[in-house]
This record gives structure tokens, sequence and C-alpha cells, in this order.
């Protein structure tokens, strides 16, 4: 495929997700505008556009998609099948049984802690996946939790970067992010 054509297929994929993005403001709490990808998820040929977008990506030898909770769950399942590899949930802190590896982090309106189970990824090869890119804090501390975990994080990749909140700089030193619509 041509970088024009490969340019073209980006820039009608993001006005795809772009046209199915829901804005709600004051959510979860006053001052946070949420990006909501409810509409694109139910959309089918919209969400099958974003997973074939998404592993486009990828690149290769991935071993394990990771999806950080909620969202990044139905994101990585349905890349993993695409992509023909395992999927592995980061979930929030007592979802998972043990043992376990926990991490805290920041959020633009809070903190939080993620989890991942123990055991499973040493020297698996990982593309961690997330609905969308804030701040980074999420992204950041699963990355560093894959890695403790013995992962090798090959790329992250999100549907949506929030660019005015520079997340990408708190992913400084990490694997390539991939953002398939950055607003």
């Amino acid at each position: 495929m041509s970088e024009a054509t490969e340019a073209g297929i980006d820039d009608d994929l993001a006005g795809l997700i772009a046209g199915l993005l829901r804005d709600v403001p004051d959510f979860p709490q006053p001052g946070i505008g949420f990006k909501d990808i409810t509409p694109l998820l139910a959309d089918g040929p919209a969400f099958d556009a974003v997973i074939h977008g998404l592993a486009r990506s990828a690149g290769e030898g991935v071993d394990v998609v990771a999806g950080v909770e909620a969202r990044g769950f139905l994101i990585a399942g349905a890349l993993a099948r695409q992509l023909g590899c395992g999927v592995l949930p980061v979930r929030k802190v007592g979802k998972l049984p043990p043992p376990t590896l926990r991490r805290s982090y920041d959020l633009e309106y809070g903190s939080a802690e993620i989890e991942i189970p123990a055991g499973v990824l040493t020297g698996r090869r990982v593309l961690l996946v997330d609905d969308v890119l804030a701040t980074g804090g999420t992204l950041r501390a699963a990355a560093e939790l894959l890695a403790e975990a013995g992962a090798t994080v090959v790329g992250m990749a999100v549907i949506v970067e929030l660019g005015f909140l520079s997340g990408r700089t708190a992913l400084a030193g990490l694997p390539p992010l991939d953002a398939l619509l950055t607003v």
C-alpha cells in the first residue's frame, strides 16, 4: 500500500471516529469533558474499521494484547482475535484473583490503582491498548506494570488522543503510541 493510500485510509478512519464520538460534559465529575466511544462500539462496520486500523499499527510478533479497564477490554479482545494472539485484562484493584501485581497512578481528576495477573507474561511481547489517551497516567502505569511482570511492551495504541492534555509527554521513554484520532 502506498503512503498516499495509507494516509487517505487514516484520514477516512479519523473522520469516521470523530463522527461517532459523543461529548459528555461534567462527567465523571464537574469540569471534565468525557469522550464517549459507545456510539462507535455500537456501530459494527465502524468498530471493525477501528480494529483493522489498530491492527495495522500493531507490528509483528505480538503475543498478547493488554486492554485497560473497561473499554480497553472490548478493544483488546477484538484486536487479539484479529491478530491471532492472546488477550490480558489490566483491571482495577480487587477484581482479579491473587497473585497479582499492582500499580498506583494519577488521573486528571484523582488517583487510581490497576493490577494484572502475576506469572503469565514473562517473555511475552505485549501491545497495550485503551480507548482514550488523556493525561497518560493510566497507560504509563500499565506499561510499567507489564514490564514489571516480565513482558516486553512493543507498542501502545488508542482510538482517541486528547492532544490538548499532552498525555504523550507522560509516556516519554516508553514504546511508541499510535492514536487513530487526535482531538
